[in-house]
């Protein structure tokens, strides 16, 4: 496949009922991709059901995948249903925003297995599936948070720089079968979660953008499908900024 179609192909994103998951998800339908989304509510169907009105193949997948047992069960059930796995994009995230000083263990917790330990037990029963064809994407989404940091989020930015080595080590030990890993890293992007952030807060993230503006789901979704595609064939092991400056 020397081309950005991807018909035959089976795409997995999680995290995709809504945002850049479902940004990223539709862009790889539209390029012909079997798409399996997923999500941690009956949404995830809703949102799978509008790729099927539009003619694309696709299916949702409901459950929390921090949990080894559905972890199992999304790459299972995609292969029952599509035949293969040819990438995996690990997008599922949640925030929950605290001064470390007042941060409790459970939210650390939370936000660690959500945003990390999901994208771990996702990969490793994946690449057992792209280890025999010896072929597979694998595109982690991290932040930029997860290289700068942040104040008030600690365990968001922790589960993102875990993401950023995990990225670099699962790219080390699959290159020999033919299996690229990478992640993505956006910056302040025009989402439902940053428009219910206070004006004065947008204001400021603006003045240090470089280019000037957010950035939107689709730029983040035309990398990822980029990412994904016989094109980067030969990148592996690489974090993406993807935020207009904010962080180089």
């Amino acid at each position: 496949m020397r081309s950005m179609n991807f018909h035959g192909k089976t795409v997995i994103v999680t995290g995709s009922a809504r945002g850049i998951g479902n940004c990223i998800a539709s862009a790889f339908a539209e390029k012909g991709a079997n798409v399996m989304l997923s999500g941690t509510g009956d949404s995830v169907f809703k949102a799978a059901e509008e790729l099927k009105k539009k003619g694309f193949h696709a299916e949702g997948y409901a459950g929390d995948l921090s949990i080894p047992s559905i972890a199992k069960g999304l790459i299972d059930k995609t292969v029952e249903t599509f035949g293969t796995i040819d990438v995996l994009v690990n997008n599922a995230g949640i925030t929950c925003d605290k001064l470390l000083i007042r941060m409790e263990e459970e939210e650390w917790d939370k936000v660690i297995s959500t945003n990390l330990k999901s994208a771990f037990l996702c990969t490793k029963a994946a690449a057992r599936i792209m280890m025999k064809k010896r072929s597979g994407r694998i595109i982690n989404i991290t932040s930029v948070v997860g290289l700068m940091g942040n104040a008030g989020q600690a365990n968001y930015a922790a589960s993102k720089a875990g993401l950023i080595g995990f990225t670099k080590s699962v790219a080390r030990e699959f290159a020999s079968r033919g299996i690229t890993c990478n992640a993505i890293a956006p910056g302040f992007i025009e989402t439902r979660m940053t428009g219910s952030l206070p004006a004065e807060v947008k204001e400021n993230y603006l003045k240090s953008i470089p280019l000037g503006r957010y950035g939107t789901p689709s730029e983040v979704a035309n990398l990822a499908v980029f990412l994904g595609s016989s094109k980067a064939e030969y990148i592996t092991g690489q974090v993406i900024n993807i935020d207009g400056g904010l962080y180089m």
